[in-house]
């Protein structure tokens, strides 16, 4: 499994990391949503694990553009990973175009049972077109 994770905060994202190589999972990190948007340009990733708060442009503007986009990744599997605990936040999410909201400090169960729901999901429907 390709995970990309977005975020800017380096302890963020070496914490994550750590969790998904415990289950064997490898991540690739981009430390701005610029950064990631262009990554996910360039390479087919399975999950995208995105922060909201970064310097220069927020997440929910990179998930409105990646799904905007005509791109490889413009239907990828998005879960937002937040320390906001705003009312709104999940609606906000969902409009946007992401898939799961995980708050912050992240917990190794939320992380899995997000990431297996999704593909779970995804395994669904590419049945479902196969079949």
């Amino acid at each position: 499994m390709q995970v990309l994770f977005v975020e800017d905060d380096a302890m963020n994202r070496r914490v994550v990391r750590d969790m998904l190589k415990v289950v064997g999972t490898d991540m690739e990190e981009a430390p701005e949503a610029e950064t990631g948007l262009r990554m996910l340009a360039e390479r087919k990733y399975d999950i995208v694990l995105m922060d909201l708060r970064m310097p220069g442009m927020d997440g929910l503007t990179a998930i409105r553009l990646l799904r905007e986009g005509t791109g490889l990744n413009r239907d990828v599997p998005v879960i937002v990973v937040t320390a906001d605990t705003a009312v709104d936040l999940r609606e906000r999410c969902f409009a946007a175009g992401a898939d799961e909201v995980i708050v912050k400090p992240v917990a190794m169960a939320a992380l899995l049972d997000a990431m297996g729901r999704l593909a779970s999901r995804e395994a669904d429907d590419e049945d479902f077109i196969l079949s």
